[in-house]
């Protein structure tokens, strides 16, 4: 599948060369769950870039969401078998560093992709692959102003743990809306984490604000079908505007449906892909980037039939 990727201007300089046994590269795809559709079409891109690139991806989800301590155990047994790399998404910005360092310690390439760490790529890693989630924040405010006509009341739905890629959508949605004086932030200190149904169970304690809000934001997938969910079981979906992330098949029934306005898309196969690519590369002593961007795209119900859109939605995992 073709995805225009957009890549930084600037090339990496080449590191100091690792020493790799000999043999077929083995890389770790680390993601932050196996349950969200997301996460699928990740682990699809991955495998099409093993097959492509003749190199045998292992892919080694946590068994269940926001497990920091698994996502640890993963890295420290990858080092123990001798990976020739590993790609990881990671659950919490500060509680990685350490177990990554000790990987890069062991000669074993780290790559960053979906969410950053403290670090610096071409120190603490080798790079990062995903969207600017700055800008996909900042897409997502202005994509509101317009359906909210430059007026009204929004709650943004804030992640409860600290993963800086979340955290930017927040922050670029949360900056543009400030931007415009008759809309009013009702609600951005409300945090949610965990499953679709605690996070809709959680959404339902705040159900006299949602009923007097005109717009919603939601940064990523489990919190969007949260809340639709909740909307749902309070009688107002599709009475408010809901802006969310991603492209589960239940999201993307519901913007038919009119019960969503709006979706926030990346292209997760392409994410996975490149992350097998820059690892490989990389292990084959060629120049990588610094930074890998992917672009992210403001998709409603008029833009669902659009062909580039139709490609991410048909990968494997997002019609599950």
């Amino acid at each position: 599948m073709k995805s225009k990727v957009f890549l930084i201007p600037c090339l990496l300089a080449l590191f100091t060369s690792f020493i790799y046994p000999q043999g077929k590269i083995k890389i770790a795809i680390i993601p932050k769950s196996k349950t969200a559709l997301f996460w699928k079409s990740v682990h699809t891109g991955a495998k099409l870039g093993g097959v492509g690139l003749g190199v045998n991806v292992v892919w080694m989800p946590p068994a269940i969401d926001d497990d920091i301590e698994k996502q640890i155990q993963l890295i420290d047994q990858c080092v123990k078998e001798g990976y020739s790399g590993i790609a990881i998404a990671p659950i919490d910005k500060d509680s990685l560093v350490e177990p990554i360092r000790r990987a890069m310690a062991n000669k074993i390439p780290v790559l960053i992709f979906d969410s950053g760490i403290k670090g610096i790529p071409g120190k603490d890693y080798i790079s990062f692959v995903g969207i600017d989630n700055k800008a996909a924040g900042n897409l997502a405010g202005e994509e509101m102003v317009k359906l909210l006509n430059g007026k009204g009341k929004v709650i943004v739905l804030r992640y409860g743990l600290s993963s800086p890629n979340i955290s930017l959508r927040e922050e670029g949605f949360i900056e543009t809306i400030k931007k415009h004086k008759s809309i009013e932030l009702m609600e951005k200190d409300f945090f949610i984490t965990g499953s679709v149904e605690k996070i809709a169970d959680d959404c339902i304690k705040i159900s006299e604000k949602l009923k007097k809000a005109n717009g919603v934001f939601c940064s990523y997938e489990q919190s969007t079908l949260g809340l639709l969910k909740a909307l749902r079981k309070l009688g107002i979906a599709g009475k408010v505007k809901l802006i969310g992330f991603d492209t589960p098949v239940e999201a993307i029934d519901a913007l038919k449906k009119g019960e969503i306005d709006l979706l926030m898309v990346q292209d997760p196969s392409q994410i996975g892909y490149q992350c097998v690519k820059t690892l490989t590369d990389y292990i084959n002593g060629k120049q990588v980037l610094l930074k890998v961007s992917v672009a992210v795209k403001a998709v409603d119900r008029k833009r669902l039939n659009d062909p580039d859109i139709q490609k991410i939605l048909s990968l494997p995992g997002q019609t599950e």
